[in-house]
């Protein structure tokens, strides 16, 4: 009876420590913030949007600087790499508001 006992509790530990770390990792995961993407640098944008890596925020970059601040969500599909569902998955977290502000500033 005592090996049934020590079995069941080390599969108890073994199945709460799984959760533990599963949870622990899920905030990373699923936590993505707000980002500016006419403002943000590469390595923000990376970090806060998912599925970007690096180079495609740097793509995102040299594309805002090369064309203009980004009018609408959208325009993010010009990109290369940048699909429905990246954009979609993102959407939420994407901000543009220095799009407007930048315009009236410069003009």
């Amino acid at each position: 009876m005592s090996i049934h006992r020590s079995v069941s509790a080390r599969a108890w530990a073994v199945r709460r420590a799984v959760q533990v770390l599963i949870c622990s990792l899920l905030p990373a995961a699923v936590w993505a913030g707000p980002v500016d993407i006419n403002t943000a640098d590469a390595a923000t944008i990376a970090k806060e949007l998912q599925g970007i890596g690096l180079a495609k925020a740097q793509d995102i970059v040299a594309y805002r600087e090369k064309n203009g601040a980004f009018k609408s969500v959208d325009e993010l599909r010009k990109i290369k790499g940048i699909g429905a569902r990246t954009l979609e998955r993102n959407r939420v977290n994407i901000r543009m508001d220095s799009a407007t502000g930048g315009a009236r500033k410069g003009g």
